[in-house]
Order: C-alpha cells, then structure tokens, then sequence
C-alpha cells in the first residue's frame, strides 16, 4: 500500500517527524523530510533505507512553502501522504503572561503553517485523483490546561480544520486524519522551556510517556488503510495518562 508512495513530513528533524520518516522508509516509501534545521534532516536522512529528499523549510513563511513544493523535481512532486507534524509550544504560564514572541510562533507554527502547507499540496492531490493528509494534533485539542491555553487553542485549531479540510474535499478520493497524541517523550518541554533541560526532562522523569515510535505506527497505519477507509481521528495516550492532566507519576 505504502511502497513507492512519496510522503512529506513536516518538522521532520526530531521527535514524532523524525519517527515518521524512519516508519514510512521501512514501509517502503520514499520520504521528503522537511524542517528549518537542515543538519539534521541530513543525518536522518543518510540513516534511511529508502530515497529521501530534503527541503529546509520554515512552515511559516508562506512564499517559502509555496516555493519550496513547486521546486520539487518531477520525480517528487506527485505526494501521496502529507505529515503535518511541524508545532510547539512556548512558555508554561497564565495567558496574560505569554508574550507577542510566543503566540505568534504557536500560532504562525501550528496554525497558519499547517494550513501554508496543506494549501501547497492539496491541489495536487487532486489533480493527481489521490492523496491522504495526516495532522499531528494532541490531546491538547480535547482539553485545556492550565498554563497552555494558547497551545491548547492552536491543538483545537487543527482539529477544526482537519474536519473542514474533509469536508471541503467530499465527495473526492482525498482522505484526510488527525493522530492526536498525549505526552509524548520528545524535545517538545525543552522547546516549551527555552532550552532548560533539568525542567523538561522533570516532565517524562516520573511517569512512562509515549514514544515517538508509537505515534508514528499510528500515522503509518492510517496512512496504509485501503483507499475507501478513512481514519478521521486517532486519540491515544500511555497507559499512565487517563486525560489531558491526569498523569501517573511515581513517587520521587
């Protein structure tokens, strides 16, 4: 189902992106791997047993995505699975507290950045009479917590738009899903956290949080579904989380 299928993953240089690539090249697809840090995509990508391309891309800058889409080669544009996996979050803190900084980088990333590049490739997909878009929501889409409202909004935000954006292609062959995963052992606290590494480690220390690896079998399992079945929405969590703030932790 997936051999040969071409897949470009956003924010693909660590974490749940990175993850994605190395499930889809095992499955036989040939990766576009996209993220702002270019080094890295280049070290992942000479680790894959598959073709890859790499693009160094800034999800929210709009001409760059629209750019960077139409330069693909013959060989790669024809994608059949787009990853929407680029987003973040800043700060931990009351909504009054967050600065211009890091909204703008929640929503220009998460929000207006998924939506830069799904309108770069949707088309395509059309043209082409095939295609699967794969948004990377969160638990955070179906809650609220404290510090991370801003965060939550944007989560909700893609939720939202995975739904319209099937409803905008019905009656097509384009499917369209949302894997919404929970606390997930990435470089997401440290993001979240400017860089301080004892804080974001705190967050995966005491409980068993999701891998990467189990987020990304989900997308490549909705991915591989045969064309008349459509994942809309996959909501999971480690066995220790029962909702979006209620974490088993061990005593320290």
């Amino acid at each position: 189902m997936l051999r040969d299928a071409t897949v470009l993953i956003t924010g693909a240089s660590a974490g749940i992106g990175a993850a994605c690539a190395e499930a889809f090249a095992e499955a036989g697809a040939r990766p576009i791997l996209a993220a702002r840090r270019k080094s890295k995509l280049d070290e992942l990508a000479a680790q894959l047993a598959a073709e890859v391309q790499v693009l160094d891309l800034d999800v929210r800058e709009p001409a760059a995505v629209e750019a960077a889409i139409a330069g693909l080669t013959p060989a790669w544009q024809a994608i059949d699975v787009l990853v929407n996996n680029a987003g973040l979050s800043r700060g931990l803190g009351p909504v009054w507290e967050h600065t211009d900084e890091q909204v703008d980088t929640m929503l220009d990333t998460n929000v207006k950045g998924l939506l830069w590049v799904t309108r770069a490739v949707v088309p395509g997909m059309l043209e082409r009479g095939r295609g699967h878009v794969i948004n990377i929501g969160s638990t955070a889409g179906h809650g609220v917590y404290a510090g991370g409202v801003v965060y939550s909004a944007t989560k909700h935000a893609v939720g939202a738009i995975t739904q319209g954006l099937k409803i905008d292609l019905h009656g097509t062959p384009i499917r369209v899903s949302t894997v919404d995963p929970g606390l997930t052992e990435t470089d997401f606290s440290l993001v979240r956290f400017d860089g301080d590494a004892e804080r974001a480690d705190s967050v995966y220390a005491t409980t068993r949080p999701l891998q990467p690896e189990d987020v990304a079998e989900a997308v490549v399992w909705c991915a591989a579904r045969p064309a008349h079945v459509n994942i809309a929405e996959v909501i999971m969590m480690s066995t220790a989380q029962s909702s979006t703030t209620l974490i088993q932790r061990d005593e320290a």
